[in-house]
């Protein structure tokens, strides 16, 4: 369900809420940049109210932009609160640490580099969900703090545990972009996800947040 069908929020809230989004996903690339060198180009965000028993099937129907799947997800806590998720296809661990090295993808084929991959991914995620969620929380003048970041593939039982941590009873609200890594032109999601807990503290930052524009 889209927000602006949803009497949770007026249209003016949604507009001032994706425009902060738009912001903390630059903010979010920008950080990335600067850390790995690597340029990352954004589709215009989008925002969704989703009843959180649906969120299963939304993530499988969203993910399928690739076959197979890594997920970086990390938790925060404050009164913005919820998870990041990060969606990239398998294997982009190795093209990101082959740019950063210098090396072929061919080497990997005779190295065993899960441990590193692994690391990489959740470097990227939590560069990219951190600096997300932080800028919003600059914007809003609140704070959150972290659990560290993990790696697990759809198909896993990490997967399904993750999934099952949500309240079905609760409402989510989704924020998501999709991007693009320039240097190795691999596709990914970037979600940004809190419940109906946190409505009320938002759509009050909210009006905060525009009252010295208006």
């Amino acid at each position: 369900m889209k927000i602006e069908s949803c009497p949770a929020f007026s249209q003016e809230e949604k507009e001032i809420l994706q425009e902060i989004m738009n912001i903390a996903f630059g903010n979010a690339t920008a950080d990335l940049a600067e850390v790995i060198d690597i340029y990352v180009e954004l589709n215009t965000p989008s925002i969704q109210l989703l009843g959180i028993g649906d969120l299963p099937d939304y993530l499988i129907n969203r993910m399928n932009l690739h076959t197979e799947n890594s997920i970086v997800a990390q938790n925060f806590w404050g009164d913005f609160k919820g998870s990041g998720i990060l969606v990239l296809p398998n294997r982009s661990g190795r093209s990101l640490i082959a740019i950063l090295d210098d090396a072929e993808l061919n080497d990997f084929e005779v190295k065993p580099i899960a441990g590193q991959e692994k690391e990489v991914l959740m470097e990227v995620g939590n560069i990219l969900i951190g600096a997300c969620v932080g800028k919003v929380c600059e914007l809003l003048n609140t704070f959150v703090t972290y659990t560290p970041p993990q790696v697990i593939h759809h198909n896993s039982d990490e997967y399904s545990a993750f999934v099952m941590s949500f309240d079905p009873a609760q409402t989510a609200i989704i924020m998501e972009t999709v991007f693009r890594f320039q240097k190795i032109d691999i596709n990914g999601l970037l979600l940004i996800i809190t419940n109906q807990e946190a409505i009320e503290w938002l759509q009050k930052a909210l009006h905060n947040f525009m009252e010295p524009y208006e």
